[in-house]
């Protein structure tokens, strides 16, 4: 029984492929089942027509080719005898109505975007998937890891149905924790402040910056790079960058594993050209560095772009210039730069993509290339650059598409983030008392990059209110271009038996000469009250009470080479400004202003900083310096004394009067506490200066001494989840008796 049942089998399986390998001549084909589709158009997906010999692999492939048409939901074919051909076709239907539900933190247009299902287009089972696919993905850049997505069809008549998209967006998929590894140099807390993403914290409940996104994690791993690299870490790399489910199974740990490697100062340094003709001593002049400064990729890149530059005013345009590295023993780091000649490709088109809210103008104009112009890969690094700078996209991806032998098109393709923020603080300060800290900035308004700010600051003892808007490419240029009206009361009662307000517009402009070195110009118009003056205050405070104008235009120059504004550890600043009161008003002076601040850090944890400041204030035209434009020296600036804790002082009331010059200055040693991972480092510090008196006090009414005081002391900075904390205790070391002493200090805020 055994043997006929497989011999059954064997020659059933023996007819089957006889018939299979068969072909027949189609006389006709018969369709059943459309209603929208043509019948010429489903022979045309068939691939064959009456009258040929049709095989059974054709019939196949023709039935394979029309579910791949997206038509139809369901094909049977069936060949009758006399060369007809059957097929009974149900067709996809057409769909309506094309909703979304349940999406909150994102609305229907940014989904829409993804989708490729339409409105009155036929329904696909394929395309829905891919759709639910690219929904899930689109919330996953969001920082929602848990979302689901489920398509749901209501039919209609006429073979018409409705699709929603349900979705459960899900909690967002928040960072519990940072790790790294293998950072020796710098502690996790310079680090975390580098990067983009951050530790889930209750006061950034109006920031994504906390929400997981693996791609937002790569642009981390760039930002280390560039981090360590202009800090002359040339070897660094981030050997491993891992996203890891946190044990409560909805957030994630990120863990960085890095190599630091040596730390290299520039060695050698040449340029050497290929090409015939060039001036090669004059590039020298276009280097950022010199020889024994500690090596930095930016200044690198930068100096690339400028031998560019300087290459195409020589003629020589289609030039690419490589800097090749030799690293010695001594961790030197040797730099040729090797100009070589490159292709001829010109940019075509430059496409922008994926701004829907910033306007193109504004990222062309931060771009180094135009339309026609020679392609160079230095200038388009420089123009990513200068867009991440903006700080507008969460990602920034340019592409270069060749489309003639010596054309392409250069694709800049973005990503936006949120460029809103709003901030509010409370604290407690020994100068202002109890204070309420709250403001709302954007830096993108209506997509044109302009930046408005409205500001509030609340103490004890001061009100400050500013409103300011700023164009950064003021009769598009590269000058920015802004204005600032402000409002200010502060209390001098224990000081100086008085209280002052100042309201005002300021109008300002800038620019850059360099990346390092900028340029301030601006124009005042405030009004000055001296008010609520004791009567029992001194003569020189008597003499100021009421309301004045000031009509003042100044100036200030910058040169910053810190290795960060807010964390200096390396570099310098240095800035020099002056101020002229009288072109209208009654105010009439002329003021100067200098600072000095140098940075550098000792077995990569203990940072060193010496500063000085300097200030003089004088009247002109039979005019005195008030009260309220005068120079003060004590509290932050000469810790150990309460503010205006030195200078000139009224013998009989004790009054503050201020100076008109100041200067001021000191050294301070900060180091590691092991509270690193709170943002937390100690300190020691010895502050030295000095303030003159003003030029309209009787030298025998006034308590007043032209020796330098100084101090020194200990205490502790905090970057708090709130802003800058500093906290000291500081004690005199030269002083005078009668000046006013402060040992602790508690002050918020960020400072040079």
């Amino acid at each position: 029984m055994k043997k006929i049942y497989i011999l059954t089998i064997l020659a059933f399986l023996s007819a089957t492929f006889a018939v299979r390998a068969e072909s027949f001549k189609l006389r006709t084909v018969e369709t059943q089942g459309l209603v929208r589709v043509e019948k010429e158009t489903v022979l045309a997906y068939l691939g064959f027509k009456p009258g040929q010999n049709v095989s059974q692999d054709m019939l196949d492939n023709g039935l394979k080719t029309l579910y791949a048409s997206g038509l139809f939901s369901d094909i049977k074919m069936q060949t009758l005898s006399g060369g007809v051909l059957k097929i009974e076709l149900q067709e996809n239907p057409l769909i309506g109505k094309r909703a979304f539900d349940g999406n909150k933190s994102l609305n229907d247009k940014a989904i829409e975007a993804e989708v490729q299902t339409k409105p009155n287009s036929l329904y696909s089972k394929s395309t829905v998937e891919q759709d639910v696919l690219r929904i899930i993905d689109l919330y996953k850049k969001t920082g929602r890891y848990s979302v689901s997505v489920e398509p749901k069809i209501i039919k209609r008549d006429e073979n018409r149905v409705d699709l929603i998209f349900e979705i459960d967006e899900g909690s967002e998929a928040k960072i519990d924790k940072i790790n790294f590894f293998g950072n020796k140099h710098y502690s996790g807390p310079d680090l975390k402040s580098e990067i983009a993403s951050k530790e889930s914290r209750w006061y950034r409940i109006f920031s994504k910056s906390e929400n997981y996104d693996a791609e937002k994690m790569n642009y981390d791993k760039e930002l280390l790079r560039r981090f360590y690299t202009e800090r002359g870490y040339a070897d660094f790399e981030v050997v491993s960058a891992i996203a890891e489910l946190a044990p409560n199974n909805k957030s994630f740990i990120l863990n960085f594993t890095l190599y630091e490697g040596p730390r290299y100062k520039i060695g050698k340094i040449d340029i050497t050209s290929a090409i015939k003709d060039v001036n090669i001593k004059k590039l020298f002049k276009e280097l950022e560095f010199s020889e024994g400064d500690w090596y930095n990729s930016k200044e690198i890149e930068k100096s690339v772009s400028n031998i560019t530059e300087e290459l195409g005013k020589q003629g020589f345009v289609f030039v690419d210039v490589v800097p090749n590295f030799t690293r010695n023993d001594n961790n030197t780091i040797d730099v040729v730069f090797d100009v070589e000649e490159s292709d001829r490709i010109f940019v075509n088109r430059i496409n922008i993509s994926g701004n829907t809210r910033t306007l193109d103008e504004v990222i062309r104009r931060e771009f180094r290339l135009d339309e026609g112009d020679a392609f160079n890969v230095s200038k388009i690094q420089a123009s990513r650059r200068n867009l991440e700078n903006l700080n507008y996209f969460s990602k920034i991806d340019i592409q270069s598409n060749p489309v003639d032998e010596d054309k392409a098109d250069v694709d800049i393709t973005v990503e936006e983030k949120s460029t809103g923020y709003f901030n509010i603080g409370l604290g407690y300060s020994t100068t202002n008392g109890a204070l309420v800290q709250a403001g709302i900035t954007e830096n993108n308004f209506r997509g044109r990059g302009q930046q408005i700010g409205i500001d509030a600051s609340v103490s004890q003892r001061t009100k400050d209110y500013s409103v300011s808007f700023t164009e950064p490419y003021f009769l598009g240029r590269r000058l920015s271009a802004g204005v600032d009206v402000f409002y200010s009361d502060e209390d001098y009662q224990d000081e100086s038996s008085y209280d002052t307000s100042s309201v005002g517009i300021r109008g300002r402009l800038g620019w850059n000469y360099t990346d390092d070195f900028y340029h301030t110009l601006r124009y005042t118009l405030k009004e000055d009250e001296i008010k609520n003056v004791k009567e029992n205050a001194s003569y020189y405070v008597q003499k100021e009470k009421g309301k004045t104008t000031g009509s003042i235009i100044g100036q200030t120059l910058y040169y910053d080479k810190r290795d960060n504004s807010i964390r200096p550890r390396e570099g310098y600043f240095l800035s020099f400004g002056h101020d002229i009161a009288g072109l209208g008003g009654k105010q009439k002076f002329f003021k100067f202003d200098a600072k000095a601040y140098q940075y550098f850090t000792l077995a990569d944890y203990f940072t060193f900083k010496f500063h000085a400041n300097g200030g003089y204030i004088v009247g002109y035209g039979g005019q005195d310096v008030r009260l309220s434009n005068r120079y003060y020296l004590g509290g932050s600036n000469l810790r150990g004394f309460e503010f205006g804790g030195v200078g000139a002082r009224d013998r009989q009331t004790g009054d503050v009067l201020g100076g008109n010059w100041i200067a001021y200055g000191g050294s301070e040693l900060t180091f590691p506490i092991g509270l690193e991972e709170l943002g937390v480092r100690g300190r020691t510090f010895f502050d030295i200066g000095v303030l003159g008196k003003p030029d309209d006090i009787n030298r025998q009414a006034v308590e007043y001494s032209s020796k330098p005081r100084a101090s020194v002391g200990f205490g502790f900075e905090w970057f708090s989840p709130m802003g800058k904390i500093d906290i000291d205790f500081g004690f005199p070391v030269m002083k005078e008796d009668y000046d006013q002493r402060e040992v602790f200090r508690l002050n918020f805020g960020t400072s040079l």
